[in-house]
């Protein structure tokens, strides 16, 4: 039976990167239902479809599956390559994803996902830091302990980590953040992922504004590039 995912605007909704960019790495055929979003927070609108109101939603059938992680796992049931096979570096895995999950709010509430924005970028302030150091610290672990192939990614093949850290790729990018040599090889890695520069053509090509996001441009000083917001 086939799968059906309810996402947002490309531009703004990394959540709903998470579980797109996994399907389409697995080649698991889907449909796609893009849906519209006012901001943060659920909207009963949604709920016709999704039970907390938010998207992402998966639905197989008369299943609905809501929350990236919780569709992710539901995924890996059917496509078990969809987390390393090695059982230690599974439960790494399993660990940093829903640390991603649940976690790193500084970077979430000061850097939201906005892929059409290109940031100068400036220092960072230390609560947001401290968050950055946390991610990169565990992208290296990952890449240098658990990568048992010879694949690019955090434990070599593409897996659901990756899908869940695929939002902050966009992030640290698009605001310019300073990153150390492994960190900034798997960020570039990830940008080269031909799913991640199909998001990327998809959210340019989105005309939906969300000034509060697109307004952070100038608190990170400005344009490196020519954007259209």
């Amino acid at each position: 039976m086939a799968y059906t995912l309810y996402i947002g605007y490309k531009n703004y909704s990394s959540w709903s990167l998470r579980p797109w960019i996994l399907l389409r790495h697995l080649g698991i055929p889907f449909v796609e239902i893009p849906v519209q979003v006012s901001g943060l927070g659920p909207n009963a609108s949604h709920r016709s479809y999704s039970d907390n109101g938010l998207v992402p939603c998966l639905h197989e059938g008369d299943i609905r599956i809501w929350e990236s992680l919780a569709i992710c796992e539901y995924i890996a049931e059917q496509y078990p390559q969809a987390w390393p096979a090695d059982k230690h570096a599974r439960a790494f895995a399993r660990a940093i994803s829903s640390e991603m999950h649940a976690g790193f709010g500084n970077v979430r509430g000061n850097m939201p996902m906005n892929v059409k924005l290109r940031a100068v970028g400036k220092p960072l302030p230390e609560n947001i830091q401290t968050d950055v150091d946390r991610i990169c610290a565990i992208w290296q672990e990952a890449r240098t302990r658990f990568a048992t192939t010879d694949g690019p990614y955090l434990f070599g093949e593409f897996s659901i980590a990756d899908a869940m850290y695929a939002p902050v790729v966009w992030r640290f990018y698009c605001y310019n953040v300073p990153l150390p040599a492994v960190a900034a090889q798997y960020r570039d890695t990830m940008l080269a992922h031909p799913a991640m520069q199909a998001w990327e053509r998809a959210a340019l090509a989105e005309t939906v504004s969300i000034a509060e996001s697109d307004a952070l441009l100038a608190v990170w000083g400005g344009s490196r590039e020519k954007v259209t917001l």
